[in-house]
């Protein structure tokens, strides 16, 4: 009877070590197989030159190394690139890079679909399918890893990991943790627990149990500066509101000296881009480290938002700066690739009804904010 063979691309050092404890070998031995996956890109254990050869038998015959499905790769004007990779026969997810002079980030998903409905977010139209495991999270990094030729410690294409793709991060805990572990491994991708970033849309008590086995940068989708609106575009809001959010937030800030708290916040026309939201966010940014990235709206088909206009957005921004307040705008990458923040859509076996549910209110032009 055959059996499933361990992907080891869901293994972080400390379960690679045990791994290869169990089937009678040497701890070190994952030090040695994390580099030819991690710094080398060999997924071909008959590669690996410096494991015996009966090891390599073994591990041919009961474990793999193996990334996601690269469905579709493409590339925008700008620069941007997105895979659309395969993570099974029914689901896929997508992948950004955004390349800059200075730095390369890579926005990778934590879950087929997503289990919220913030409002604004073209995943949030699809449903919600399942959470990815730990080897399909870091397996993205490794797809564009490979095709970027990012090598750690020599030629590093891929700078910054954010956890901002599909999915809400703090409801796939455990597989995102190890994900993250493995990015910021020395014998994985070596990124500095600064330059990885989970963001969400306010789990409280998962930010409070995240600070006590991580110190990777946070980011919170905020998006309001109060509870009525707030609830309105992001519904977890009316389980964890602002001001238990924001004391989680104070809590985690407090195990980081010297860092602060990002603040996503997505302009959109007439909802939450008036100069009293502003004020109100300044109020809100004052009782902690923050800084605030003011995102203009990415339209999608079907939405019924529109983008701020540009007058609104760097007014808004005014606001926050002569307040005090470190505000930046996000400048819009790879949207002519449907690749820009918000717009991400995979392929998603929906579990839910919420993609069946869209598409009647778009034929019945009933997109409007409840």
């Amino acid at each position: 009877m055959s059996t499933t063979r361990v992907n080891l691309l869901g293994l972080d050092r400390s379960r690679m070590r045990a791994f290869f404890a169990q089937i009678g070998e040497k701890p070190f031995r994952a030090e040695q197989v994390m580099k030819w996956i991690y710094h080398q890109h060999v997924t071909d254990f008959s590669q690996m030159s410096d494991l015996g050869r009966g090891l390599r038998t073994l591990l041919a015959e009961i474990a793999e190394v193996a990334p996601p499905t690269t469905v579709l790769d493409r590339q925008g004007v700008d620069g941007t690139r997105k895979w659309l990779l395969g993570t099974d026969s029914v689901n896929a997810v997508e992948t950004v890079y955004i390349p800059e002079p200075s730095r390369g980030t890579l926005c990778v998903s934590s879950q087929v679909g997503c289990g919220l409905n913030c409002r604004f977010c073209s995943t949030a139209t699809q449903g919600f399918n399942r959470n990815l495991d730990a080897s399909e999270i870091i397996g993205q990094v490794w797809v564009a890893s490979h095709a970027l030729g990012n090598l750690p410690h020599q030629l590093r294409r891929i700078t910054n990991v954010v956890m901002m793709g599909m999915g809400e991060p703090l409801l796939n805990f455990d597989n995102v943790v190890c994900a993250m572990d493995v990015m910021r491994d020395d014998l994985g991708f070596g990124l500095a627990s600064k330059r990885v970033t989970l963001s969400t849309a306010g789990l409280v008590p998962m930010i409070d149990r995240l600070g006590e086995v991580s110190d990777v940068s946070l980011a919170v989708s905020l998006h309001a500066p109060n509870d009525d609106l707030r609830t309105r575009l992001v519904p977890l809001n009316r389980k964890y509101p602002i001001a238990e959010l924001l004391e989680a937030c104070a809590r985690y800030a407090a195990r980081k000296p010297r860092s602060s708290i990002t603040f996503e916040y997505t302009l959109m026309d007439g909802v939450n881009d008036h100069p009293e939201h502003a004020r109100q966010l300044v109020r809100l940014m004052r009782r902690l480290p923050a800084k605030v990235n003011l995102i203009p709206f990415n339209p999608f088909s079907g939405t019924e938002f529109r983008r701020s206009t540009p007058e609104a957005i760097a007014a808004f921004q005014q606001i926050l700066m002569h307040a005090g307040v470190m505000a930046m705008v996000r400048r819009t990458r790879g949207d002519d690739i449907d690749a820009a923040c918000g717009q991400l859509k995979g392929m998603v076996a929906d579990r839910t009804r919420r993609a069946a549910e869209f598409r009647r209110r778009i034929e019945e032009g009933m997109t409007h904010v409840a």
